[in-house]
């Protein structure tokens, strides 16, 4: 799992004592992360701001002031020079002073300027790691806070809807309220960050050092590579396995999507439909247990529902979108007479799983404890001893059947120590964008707190929709939509979640667990849906096809990430359980109106769909979604009916 973001890019135009300084630092922030995970837990009040204070050292060591193609200059060095120390004294102050802090009644001044600056430093490092979009959103909520007759810009109030009033507040107030509680910058999003998240960013940081990721993607190929559109639905099971690891759509459209979409293309593929296809299946990684990105630990916080039963519910509907992204590629693979790669093109499955069965054990061992009721910190520092024992393992049995020498034990050994070095460095550079956007979502969060924002804006979703439980679905959508456009998923989801989670549980009555999860999969669809399709222009950039038309593509495979969030809503059972013959009833038309849609999308299952058949489907569809168990058995028998008029004619055709 990682981030929401790629890794920092240009960092070989860094000088090399500036690399140097980042490796050191970040292997400082990985070792204190891992005590605190499996040695000496540690208070909320020194994990988080330490942690805070060693990622903004980092995030302003990676991205200097001037941009990544600029030198820092002697100017720049000087802004980039004050601002580590301000970070520093803004990750040691609340540690330092907690006595004093605890035991006042109103904070000192000094207590305040911190309080300031540490917001000032936590809206830059956002702006330079995770994009001006983050930044702007937490200025506008400092604003808002701002705005008011008590305030510090009450002329503000006067633009605002009467609705949107408050009486607001002063900056001591404001100060306060973000970085001397566990109600702004140092609240939940932070917290996850700095403990859960962060422990699987540097588990997913060993496996890639380690070589696990290429082991997946060769077990992919092995399984599916002599299919029919091999390639493709290599990359559906590939994207699985690596997107749940990487926690980052984009960098598993980059990495897998390296090896996938060239072979695509080889195939048949045409090049926008290949990148298309690599970006709708690395979305689906966010959502695939057991890691999900970031967005099950901080579920997991905001529901109080234990991380592990988050974990067991998402199972299903994972599997329902990967069903669907491979059953659309089948289906565009035969409507293009596409084939499969020869055996001698492919490795086998025996031989890829001789060569990396290991890596199987660290996820064997990740599951097992999580089931044992192991807290998710500690199953993550287990996580990484698991992988670092197995690789050791495989490395010294290796060593011992080649003609082992000493030169070749003291090569091994310092080859070991510089892979564990890099695997140290690698996690703390991949957490730092997760961990701005988080800080960044604190500010959020504590002003959503101060306002009482969030009640108001329920107010303003249940006007819009007029109570109708599908427009406030729409409504999410089309929210989702626009902070994906400047927003990292994690983020996206969290400002989504503060603002209309109080609505749709309230307000519409859907459950808890059930409300996150919509919000969680919505959040996901700025990956690929046009005209801001991250996921899909990385997939283009590979592909060598036209952006607009690659996100198109993606957006066309990705239709999972609308139908089951819906199907979640209106089909509690499914995620909340029940009855073991309604779980069934409810689990058996998911798939059959996936499989409907599928095939009405592409107007094809066994052979060409004519239009009137396609135009039926979709009613069927709309039908077992209807909740009403009468409505469904309808709508199930008028789509089976329809495929098995499809295949009847496939059947005679021959």
């Amino acid at each position: 799992m990682a981030t929401d973001t790629e890794k920092p890019r240009h960092e070989h135009a860094q000088p090399w004592i500036v690399l140097r300084a980042i490796a050191v630092v970040g292997i400082c922030l990985s070792l204190f992360q891992l005590w605190a995970a499996g040695l000496q837990p540690l208070g909320l009040f020194f994990q988080r701001p330490i942690h805070l204070g060693f990622i903004l050292v980092l995030c302003f060591l990676i991205y200097p002031v001037w941009g990544q193609q600029r030198p820092r200059g002697l100017s720049g060095w000087i802004i980039d020079g004050t601002l580590l120390v301000a970070s520093v004294v803004a990750g040691a102050w609340l540690p330092v002073n907690i006595e004093t802090i605890a035991n006042q009644i109103f904070p000192r001044d000094i207590d305040v300027w911190i309080g300031i600056l540490t917001v000032l430093l936590v809206l830059e490092g956002a702006r330079r790691a995770v994009g001006l979009g983050m930044t702007i959103i937490g200025v506008v909520f400092i604003a808002y806070a701002f705005a008011g007759n008590r305030g510090e810009l009450p002329f503000l109030a006067d633009l605002m809807p009467g609705i949107l009033n408050h009486r607001g507040y002063s900056l001591d107030r404001l100060a306060s309220q973000m970085t001397l509680g566990a109600e702004g910058i140092f609240g939940i999003p932070l917290g996850v960050a700095a403990t859960f998240v962060f422990i699987f960013v540097l588990f997913g940081a060993f496996l890639e050092a380690t070589g696990a990721g290429k082991f997946f993607i060769d077990l992919a190929y092995a399984a599916t590579g002599r299919q029919r559109g091999g390639p493709a639905k290599a990359a559906v099971i590939a994207s699985a396995g690596m997107g749940s690891i990487s926690g980052s759509a984009i960098a598993n459209v980059v990495t897998t999507g390296a090896f996938t979409i060239p072979l695509m293309k080889r195939l048949g593929y045409r090049p926008a439909q290949a990148g298309g296809i690599e970006a709708a299946a690395s979305t689906g990684g966010q959502i695939m247990p057991p890691l999900m990105g970031a967005g099950a630990f901080l579920m997991s916080e905001f529901t109080q529902v234990p991380y592990v039963e988050i974990v067991l519910v998402s199972i299903f509907p994972a599997v329902l979108y990967f069903g669907a992204v491979y059953l659309l590629v089948h289906i565009a693979a035969v409507k293009q007479g596409l084939t499969g790669m020869t055996s001698s093109e492919l490795p086998s499955v025996r031989g890829v799983l001789a060569e990396g069965w290991h890596f199987l054990l660290p996820l064997v061992a990740l599951v097992a404890l999580l089931v044992a009721g192991y807290s998710p910190m500690r199953v993550g520092f287990y996580a990484i001893v698991s992988i670092l024992a197995a690789a050791a393992a495989r490395a010294l049995w290796v060593f011992s059947r080649d003609a082992p020498t000493s030169e070749k034990f003291v090569a091994l050994c310092q080859r070991g120590l510089v892979l564990v070095a890099q695997a140290l460095a690698l996690g703390a550079r991949n957490a730092v964008a997760v961990s701005m956007a988080c800080a960044v979502a604190g500010i959020i969060v504590g002003v959503v707190g101060l306002t009482g924002l969030g009640l108001k804006f329920s107010a303003m979703m249940i006007a819009f929709s007029g109570g109708n439980i599908v427009l406030a679905l729409i409504l999410v959508i089309i929210a989702s939509l626009i902070l994906g456009m400047g927003l990292p998923v994690t983020a996206a989801y969290i400002v989504l979640i503060i603002l209309v989670g109080p609505a749709l549980t309230e307000e519409f009555g859907i459950p808890i667990l059930i409300a996150h999860l919509v919000v969680f999969w919505y959040s996901q669809d700025s990956n690929v849906t046009p005209p801001v399709a991250l996921a899909g222009f990385a997939g283009a950039a590979i592909a060598g096809s036209k952006p607009l038309e690659t996100s198109v593509q993606a957006w066309k495979y990705a239709k999972g990430l609308y139908l089951i969030p819906l199907f979640m809503v209106f089909n509690e059972s499914i995620i909340l359980g029940g009855p073991l013959p309604l779980v069934l009833w409810n689990g058996f038309i998911a798939i059959v109106a996936l499989v409907g849609f599928a095939a009405a999308l592409e107007g094809f299952l066994w052979r060409p769909m004519p239009i009137w058949q396609r135009a039926l489907v979709v009613p069927g569809v709309i039908a077992i979604f209807w909740p009403s168990i009468v409505v469904e058995a309808v709508g199930v028998a008028l789509i089976l009916l329809l495929l098995a008029l499809n295949r009847g004619r496939s059947a005679a055709a021959r």
